[in-house]
């Protein structure tokens, strides 16, 4: 092949620098698992340890190789500041996850190698829905993604809730994927393109001479496999069994990494190929963000399972986030990134103190096991008092400054009674944050929870909960790079 030939491959480096470790790591998983016992050699830490390197090595190359708008592999990849900034979160999030799991995983029999290589295909897979540029490569990225979390989700095999979750978000997420193919196939035969810069110039042809129903109907189906990623309603009907019969390590990886890199996906795709439809599809995400908003607020209300509380609380969350989208604007963009950043500390943390329930070898997931916490561990309950204030919205908490930069976009844009809703929301969600600070100071106690021994729980609380206070006195560095990734996304 000529040179002129070869393709850059310089701005998919960390992509491939995962997949040739993922290959790697799998020959050392089975070549050494064989001599391990007699060793004593842990494999399932030695792989966890090296996943967690090759992660980190990985958003090192992201960050070093970061520039302007770079589209290869005949357009089918493309990344600029806003994939790299969506990025960085969602390799900072599997990061934090693989080392929370660790010890779960050793305490209930559950350590196999094949856990952290299934959270790099998952964050393979991230990466490529983050960056792609054409509806195949979207696809291809989707499923990577899908077909690794079913697994993982399923990944305690003794556990009847943990193999019906998975088969859960197996069926009904390959219902999705169906939708996504039927409404990009219509998009395709109405455009005669799967590329997005060529999509957008076809609408912007065809507008002219009025719209082609055809596309719309696409487009439409198109918004239902990807809310269907994001648990917005009314596609959310897996998101508390998944979340409730998931090994709580999952849950966690589940409640950040594939929410962030779907609403990046979401935000690219809308701005992108069909931003010059911004009338059309914001009516569905304006529908979409009340009813998950709503859904999130009053479902959660009565939950004693704080992994379903959660699961309700992330889809609010993501109605939220729609608000900042269906404004339709470069600062809603910008409102949305703030929101992931924030939303992903406050659940690494908040999930931090889930895995520190404990009592003896049984993990506990009432919300009334929490009752006493407030004296008995006074750290952690400092530290799920700091992320349940913050998740409530609760100024001057991160928490506050998310939606703040959510709803002024909204108001901006002429949206006001979805802001309104939006408020009038989270304060109904803030009932159910309020709850679990009233259980772990002031109800009775019946039975105390164990202390945590785990040195990377510890930090992980500890750093989100500085990260959370301190984003309230020096915003400055979020801000700016959010500014600049939604820029480079309706410049493109």
């Amino acid at each position: 092949m000529p040179m002129a030939q070869i393709p850059n491959w310089i701005p998919a480096a960390p992509e491939l620098f995962i997949a040739v470790m993922i290959m790697a790591l799998l020959m050392f998983g089975v070549f050494q698992k064989q001599s391990s016992a007699a060793d004593g050699i842990n494999t399932s830490r030695v792989v966890s340890y090296m996943s967690v390197a090759v992660l980190a090595l990985a958003l090192l190359i992201t960050v070093a190789f970061a520039g302007d708008r770079v589209a290869v592999f005949n357009n089918l990849f493309v990344t600029d500041s806003f994939a790299v900034f969506t990025k960085v979160l969602v390799l900072f999030a599997s990061i934090v996850t693989i080392l929370m799991a660790q010890g779960y995983l050793e305490r209930h029999k559950m350590a196999r190698f094949e856990y952290p290589i299934l959270i790099l295909f998952a964050t393979l897979g991230m990466m490529m829905m983050i960056s792609a540029n054409n509806l195949m490569s979207l696809y291809l990225g989707l499923e990577l993604q899908s077909l690794s979390l079913y697994v993982i989700a399923s990944f305690q095999r003794d556990d009847s809730r943990s193999a019906e979750a998975g088969l859960k978000y197996f069926v009904l997420g390959a219902l999705a994927s169906g939708m996504l193919l039927y409404g990009s196939s219509l998009v395709y035969g109405f455009t005669g393109s799967t590329d997005f810069f060529q999509i957008a110039a076809a609408i912007e042809l065809s507008s002219e001479h009025g719209l082609n129903i055809g596309i719309i109907f696409g487009i439409v189906f198109i918004l239902a496999g990807l809310a269907f990623k994001i648990s917005a309603v009314p596609f959310h009907m897996w998101t508390p069994d998944v979340y409730e019969g998931s090994p709580t390590p999952v849950t966690a990886f589940f409640a950040v990494a594939p929410k962030i890199a779907a609403l990046a996906l979401f935000m690219r795709v809308m701005v992108g190929p069909f931003g010059g439809l911004v009338a059309e599809w914001q009516q569905i995400v304006i529908f979409i963000s009340i009813a998950s908003m709503l859904l999130g607020a009053f479902a959660a209300l009565n939950q004693t399972n704080i992994k379903r509380l959660m699961a309700y609380s992330s889809i609010g969350h993501v109605g939220y986030a729609l608000i900042g989208i269906a404004a339709g604007s470069e600062a809603g963009i910008q409102g949305v990134l703030i929101y992931l950043v924030i939303y992903l500390v406050m659940n690494l943390g908040t999930f931090a103190c889930i895995l520190s329930m404990r009592r003896g070898d049984q993990m506990v997931e009432g919300i009334h096991d929490l009752a006493g916490l407030g004296k008995s561990h006074k750290p952690l309950a400092l530290a799920l008092t700091i992320f349940m204030f913050s998740m409530a919205g609760i100024p001057p908490l991160a928490g506050f400054i998310g939606k703040l930069y959510i709803f002024m976009p909204a108001i901006d844009a002429g949206l006001y009674t979805l802001a309104v809703i939006g408020v009038l929301a989270s304060v109904v969600s803030a009932v159910y944050y309020l709850r679990i600070v009233k259980i772990m100071y002031f109800d009775d106690v019946t039975e105390t929870l164990d202390r945590t021994s785990e040195k990377t729980i510890g930090w992980v609380l500890a750093l989100s909960s500085i990260f959370i206070v301190a984003l309230t006195f020096y915003p400055a560095p979020v801000m700016t790079n959010a500014a600049k990734a939604a820029a480079s996304l309706f410049a493109g």
